[in-house]
This record gives C-alpha cells, structure tokens and sequence, in this order.
C-alpha cells in the first residue's frame, strides 16, 4: 500500500497546476481515548436485549400504536495516524447510542414520534451509562402516546409567525446552515459533489452579519461526550475549539492543512475520512450554538402568539446552503404565553442568514444538549462522519410555516 501511494503521487505530480502548499503542524507523538465509565461490550447480549424488549413492550402496550422500536448501537474504532513529519498519534474512540420510536396508523395516516432523536436516537463518545442516562423507559409511554394523539390534531396552519426550536431542530439548523457552509472546502470549489458550494464566500469573511447579536457558533472538538469529539484530526492536529459566528458576525471556516493556508492561518483541525481507505476531508466536528440566557419555560411565557416545534423531522436546502425548508415531528400553537393545541406535520421555511438574525433568545446551558449526528454525507464516493451539536431551544421571529403541506 505504502509503494501503491508513492507511484500514484509521482502520477498525479506529473499533471499538477501548483504545489500543494500545508499550514505548518507540531510534531506530535501521542495517544488518546475516549473516557468511558462502563464498557458497553463488557454489558452482555442479554442484557441490552431484555432491556430493549422491556422498553419497546412498554411503547406497544398504548391503544393506537401499530409498530414500535428500541435499539441500541456501540462503535470501538481502532485508529493509528503516522506522517513523514515524524507524527505517530494513535487513538481509541467508543460511541455508544440509542433510541425508541412509536408509529401509529389511522384511516390511512401514519405519524411517529421519537425519542431523544429520530432515525438513529442520541448518540455520544461514551460509555454505557449513556443508556442509563437517556431514560428510554421513562419517556416510552409518552412517546406512543404523542404519535396517537398526532393523528386527531390539526394540521400546521400556513403563516408568518413567531418559532421557538427546540433542541433537535436547533442542531439540524445548525448542521445544515452553519456546519456545511463553513467547510472551506466547499467554499472553495474542491469539493462540490453532494450537497453544493457555499454562499459564506471568502469575501463574507469578518464581515458578514450572519445573525443577530445573540448567535455564536463555534466547532469544538474537545467537548466530553460530543460525537465529534476525538484528540487529533486525520493530518494529526490537535483537537481544538474556534469560532465560525460570534456576536452574530461570521468570523472562520473549517480547514485543513491545504485550505487554511489560503487565508494565511492554520488548520483548525476538522480533516476526517470514515476508513483508512478513504481520503479526509473537511468534516464538522462539534459545531455549536453556544447558549443564552433563557430557560424554555421563560421563552414560551414570553411569546404572546406563535408555535414550539419538537423534534426535527427531516430538512431540504438548496446548494448554495441559503434557501430551506424545514419539518418537525409535533408541535403546539401559543397562545397568551402558553402552549395550546397540538399540531402535526408542522413546517418552516426561509432564508439562512434572514432566519438567524431573527434570532431573539436562545435557552442557556442547563438546557443545552450535545447531540450526536452518525449519519452525515459527504464527498463522492461518499463518506459518513460522526459529528455533533450543542443546542439549547431558541426562538425566531417572523418565520413562515406550514407551507408545503
């Protein structure tokens, strides 16, 4: 494999335009793993499954549900890193998730409801007691309940509105309209394949007012718990925090050693491939809204009319990463500061700089979950990364919904 890459970098030498130039890096000779309290595959088979079936039965037993779920996952990967600079990082990283979800069907309807994410549940850099943590058998009942009482509600209605998001919805908005459009690479043209460019152009650069004065959002590879948390990227830089947005204006991208140098700065340290038969590529890491001042409560008490969505659903976006369109898995109409009926299929779209600048309270750090993202695309062939979000709820105002029913 070694002499295989030699004779294909002499091949492409001979039809490059310029040399690849790389931000300087410190030599690091290291070692890293994940902190985990509980092995999870220390826990036997048995366990987990009599687990799960005692979670899922509880789900299944509400009158209405006609398809109920409960899974667990757990990642040990293996990871060893060595360049001709004289680094040699080797790393051991343990994921572990899970997650429940309750379907009911009525005259041809069908509306689920998950729990703490849907498709693929929470997951997290740690140990078993994640699964302790999540309370999955707590919330089971709620669950089904919620996807049966979702057939009788009324449709999202179609107006311009006040939104509060609550954690999940923040943390897609996040991804797709902060995370992916900060990839320098993207920006830049080399990497265009799935999903786009960017608008956050160069010339945005520590000047562009990308929200308000409340939203900061940083890429933070150091968090405890945090699914693209890891010690060293995959050109061997250091795990590292920076910002993209602060006090509203967008400050930095994501780099690499190739990138960052067309800025005249260094690698942030976000180069990551999902195999050692991949190349890396610029990936999210950690990416951030760091949290307000509000607690939810507070922040509903305070909205005289509009709606609170929970759970994100799914999202579409175009490829420059401005114009999308958001769904939710339930919400509830505000009414007087209080939450009202509940509504289904609920919907929100807009334009991503216009949505964040009216942002107008974000919930604060006792309210601010790392939620962990094991399925994000990229690249052609493609490549999965594991990455994650800090959120808390956080409101808009403004905001068109239900449209697209």
């Amino acid at each position: 494999m070694a002499a295989l890459a030699v004779r294909i970098a002499k091949s492409s030498a001979s039809l490059k335009e310029k040399d690849a130039l790389l931000a300087p890096c410190e030599k690091v000779v290291a070692t890293y793993q994940t902190p985990v309290k509980i092995d999870p595959f220390s826990i036997s088979w048995e366990e987990k499954i009599d687990l799960l079936l005692e979670i899922e039965e509880i789900t299944r037993k509400v009158k209405g549900v006609k398809l109920s779920t409960a899974f667990m996952r757990f990642i040990k990967k293996e990871q060893t890193f060595a360049n001709t600079e004289g680094s040699l990082v080797e790393q051991t990283i343990v994921e572990s998730g899970a997650g429940i979800d309750a379907t009911a069907i009525k005259d041809g309807e069908t509306q689920v409801r998950s729990y703490p994410m849907p498709h693929y549940g929470q997951f997290k850099t740690s140990g078993y007691e994640l699964i302790q943590e999540l309370k999955l058998g707590e919330n089971a009942e709620r669950v089904g309940e919620e996807a049966v009482a979702l057939l009788s509600a009324k449709p999202c209605p179609e107006t311009i509105t006040t939104v509060i998001l609550d954690g999940t919805c923040v943390a897609l908005q996040v991804h797709e309209t902060c995370g992916h459009p900060t990839e320098l690479d993207r920006v830049l043209g080399t990497e265009v394949s799935l999903a786009g460019t960017s608008f956050l152009t160069p010339d945005k650069l520590n000047s562009f007012k990308y929200g308000s004065a409340l939203v900061s959002i940083t890429a933070d590879a150091t968090i405890p718990g945090g699914l693209g948390t890891f010690g060293y990227d995959d050109e061997g830089v250091r795990a590292q925090r920076s910002y993209l947005v602060k006090d509203g204006l967008f400050v930095g991208y994501l780099t690499s050693r190739e990138t960052a140098t067309t800025l005249g700065g260094n690698s942030n340290g976000t180069m990551r491939a999902d195999g050692w038969q991949n190349i890396p590529l610029i990936r999210m890491t950690n990416i951030n809204l760091e949290p307000g001042e509000w607690k939810l409560e507070d922040m509903i008490a305070d909205t005289e009319s509009g709606v609170y969505l929970n759970t994100w659903k799914s999202v579409s976006i175009d490829d420059k990463r401005l114009n999308f369109h958001g769904t939710a898995e339930i919400g509830w109409e505000i009414k007087g500061g209080k939450l009202a009926r509940m509504i289904k299929n609920p919907t929100y779209t807009g334009i991503t700089y216009e949505l964040w600048n009216s942002c107008n309270a974000v919930a604060d750090r006792s309210q601010w979950v790392v939620w962990g993202v094991p399925s994000c695309g990229k690249g052609d062939p493609m490549q999965i990364a594991h990455v994650g979000h800090g959120t808390s709820p956080a409101r808009f105002g403004k905001v068109k919904i239900g449209a697209g029913r």
